[in-house]
């Protein structure tokens, strides 16, 4: 599949200005760039779903495709499978779609008028990926998974023969999956010739190439400038073909498309809460004889950064409702500490109202100020912070992009004073640098922090303990981040889940892998022996890697020879750390098996 130089304007604004794109035979691109730059849009380009105000496209004769949209529309079918089936040639089984809807932990015998968009979101791939397509195009397809699905996800989409474009805000995900970057900025498009672990440096090191070519070119327009009126022979006779020189010289200047502003997130301060925040003591509750959680206790401490995570139907938002005294144990207690101010972002946007504006979602409409901090700040000027522009002022909410979307409640939820801030799914639809920057404030935060959460990477870089689903109601806490979880624990997270769907199914057990069992088979026991052997050939490597880098003049000298040797540092690095945890996490079960 090919795009080449497509434009493509909406409301008098260029959005694509000369994009191009190129899929070959199993390649695995990554599609990245900010929210609004375009992507979703030259996806859709991509599949033939819109059409560019110029440009070429061309797709391989009989070259079969599928692609996901952020939003898919399930309204015409009455069940889950027939949505599924409904991708497949005329004629074929639709056992291949049941066989992926088992896979993502569905029996295909839903409604879609009652789904979840985690399940809207499973019965899409489930159309998608079961036609065993050429080229699948996946537009943020982790969006409302949980932990397990996404995993399975990674694996399903790792073992295909199509040729993919992927567009996802989970770093983990485009790691393991891309093998080249597309990076997508201010109307046109940009190829790295390596996987999603190299993008963040690359990038930077490209703006800020470019930011010292602009000042250059300001330096120097600046002397023809200074030539034009202090000049002798300008003052004589002017120089009309230098002088069109400078003209030209402006002209460009002022085309150039700078990078968007990056948002401004703060929190508001307010007093200090107690030094306990929660304590929970035996909390039990239940829906219709099924636990959700049993017996849980815990104390959270000011300045404790905790993660939530579990599957979908784990209970993960009916424990933090019961922490945060939104939802009553059935027995057990929850006592909030003293001084305790609340500020929540709840996942499904719901306090949103589609049909106000954007400045009176911020206000509440009854003025154009934002009060920050006791202090009243024009909603224009709070906004631009979040990276809007004043003409978006009177767009209604729900004509907002899900990453908008997203960028609102965080607006709306960072302009309350608190101590103790709650986010379910804070992440979803957001783009890579706000993720960053989410990730500084919440590191920075001097009060407490609940946080539930899908993001491998955002957990390992924000929380310090997590509390997890362990299935039948049961929730264990750890010290750290996911990756330290399953270090200790092993991939437990999948149980509630798979109980669930044995239960649907006469015990035999579908979707992700439940949590390990206590003994060693013979694979575990194989791979025990070998993975000392392999944790000391990657620590020599790496130390060969950092000897070779360690020069000075290397990058002066042989530039494609550091950014290949930084690539493969990076690579067999992630390579240990994951080998050393696999280990420990066998180790942990061959001592549990003994004991």
């Amino acid at each position: 599949m090919l795009l080449q130089d497509i434009h493509l304007t909406f409301g008098g604004t260029p959005l694509l200005e000369g994009a191009s794109l190129s899929v070959s035979e199993r390649e695995r691109l990554c599609l990245v760039g900010r929210n609004g730059s375009g992507k979703s849009t030259l996806l859709k380009i991509a599949a033939g779903s819109i059409q560019p105000d110029q440009g070429r496209r061309f797709v391989q004769p009989g070259a079969t495709m599928r692609y996901l949209p952020q939003e898919p529309d399930l309204s015409a079918f009455d069940t889950v499978l027939a949505y599924a089936s409904s991708g497949l040639p005329p004629g074929e089984d639709p056992y291949a779609a049941r066989l992926i809807l088992e896979g993502l932990g569905m029996t295909g015998d839903e409604d879609p008028r009652h789904l979840s968009g985690g399940e809207i979101r499973r019965a899409a791939l489930a159309w998608a990926l079961s036609p065993d397509p050429d080229i699948l195009l996946l537009d943020e397809p982790t969006n409302h998974l949980d932990l397990p699905t996404i995993e399975w996800l990674e694996d399903t989409i790792a073992g295909a023969r199509a040729a993919i474009v992927l567009i996802s805000h989970d770093r983990r995900f485009l790691e393991r999956l891309s093998r080249k970057t597309l990076w997508l900025d201010r109307g046109v498009t940009r190829m790295l010739e390596r996987n999603f672990a190299g993008f963040e440096t690359w990038r930077d090191e490209f703006l800020e190439q470019e930011e010292q070519d602009r000042h250059k070119m300001d330096r120097k327009i600046a002397r023809e400038q200074d030539w034009i009126v202090h000049g002798v022979s300008g003052r004589r006779k002017r120089n009309q073909g230098r002088l069109r020189a400078l003209q030209n010289l402006r002209q460009e200047r002022r085309e150039q498309r700078q990078t968007a502003g990056t948002v401004s997130m703060q929190t508001v301060a307010t007093t200090m809460s107690g030094k306990q925040v929660i304590e929970a003591k035996e909390i039990f509750k239940s829906y219709e004889d099924r636990p959700i959680v049993r017996n849980f206790s815990t104390r959270i401490i000011r300045g404790d950064r905790v993660g939530i995570i579990g599957a979908n139907g784990a209970g993960k938002t009916t424990l933090l409702k019961m922490l945060t005294g939104g939802l009553a144990p059935d027995s057990g207690t929850v006592k909030i500490g003293a001084a305790v101010e609340l500020v929540s972002l709840d996942q499904q946007r719901s306090s949103l109202d589609p049909a106000i504006s954007l400045s009176a979602a911020l206000t509440g409409g009854n003025s154009d100020n934002v009060v920050i901090d006791g202090k009243p700040r024009h909603v224009i000027s709070y906004m631009r912070d979040f990276l809007f522009t004043p003409e978006q002022a009177k767009t209604p909410v729900g004509a907002l992009s899900g990453g908008e979307r997203g960028r609102l409640m965080l607006a709306r939820a960072l302009s309350r004073p608190s101590n103790l801030l709650v986010l379910d799914e804070p992440t979803n639809d957001l783009d890579l640098e706000t993720l960053d920057l989410l990730q500084e404030m919440l590191t920075d935060y001097s009060g407490t922090v609940l946080l539930v959460s899908h993001d491998r990477d955002f957990l390992d870089r924000v929380v310090t303990s997590v509390i997890v689903s362990e299935g039948s109601g049961r929730w264990g806490e750890y010290a750290g981040g996911y990756s330290d979880m399953v270090a200790q624990q092993g991939p437990g997270i999948a149980t509630a889940r798979t109980e669930k769907s044995e239960k649907s199914s006469g015990g035999r057990p579908r979707g992700p892998s439940s949590k390990v069992s206590g003994g060693l088979s013979l694979k575990d026991r194989d791979l025990l022996t070998k993975l000392p052997g392999k944790i000391a050939t990657l620590q020599k490597t790496i130390e060969t890697l950092q000897t070779d880098l360690a020069d000075p003049a290397l990058y002066r000298r042989d530039r494609p020879k550091f950014d290949s040797l930084s690539a493969s540092l990076a690579t067999k690095t992630r390579e240990l750390e994951n080998a050393e945890e696999q280990w420990l996490m066998l180790e942990m079960k061959r001592e549990a098996a003994e004991g």
